[in-house]
Formats: structure tokens, sequence, C-alpha cells
């Protein structure tokens, strides 16, 4: 378990790639095994995974973006779960 700071830089690992998918409607992560879904909060935070904007910039333009407050404890939440299965660094 990685413990997030406001000032980390999450980047997706090099072992995969995200992308929009037409045939499924949807933002996906394709890597050499096989291709993940991800949901529209998933997509949203994993597309500012650039390894040049921190979290707290991260969670300022996700709030920004969808009028959204208070949205830094669930993005802190998400990146833990996508670190764990190895999407991001």
């Amino acid at each position: 378990m990685t413990a997030w700071t406001d000032d980390a830089q999450p980047a997706l690992t090099s072992m995969y790639r995200m992308q929009w998918e037409e045939a499924q409607q949807c933002h996906v992560l394709l890597f050499p095994e096989g291709m993940i879904k991800l949901n529209g909060p998933a997509a949203e935070i994993l597309q500012r995974c650039d390894g040049k904007t921190s979290v707290s910039a991260l969670v300022a333009d996700l709030e920004h973006t969808f009028g959204e407050s208070d949205l830094h404890a669930d993005v802190l939440e998400f990146l833990e779960q996508a670190h764990g299965r190895h999407w991001i660094r």
C-alpha cells in the first residue's frame, strides 16, 4: 500500500496504454494480455496521471471540471487501488 501525498505525481506504468475504445464505448487500459474496461470516474482520474500532475492538482482539476468538492478521499482511494493493480506508479 502506497501513501499518496499531495505532491506525488502518479503515472501509468509502461505496461499499460489508455485509449478510447469505440467498440466498447468507453476508455480502456490496454496491456499485452488484454484489456480493462474503465468506468467514467476511473478514466477521468487516469487521464490525469501523466507523471507531471500532482495529486493535489489532479483533485483540484476534477473538482473544477465536475463542479464537485471533497473528492480528495475518493481520488486517493482509487489511486491506492490502481497502484495495487500495478496500473500506476
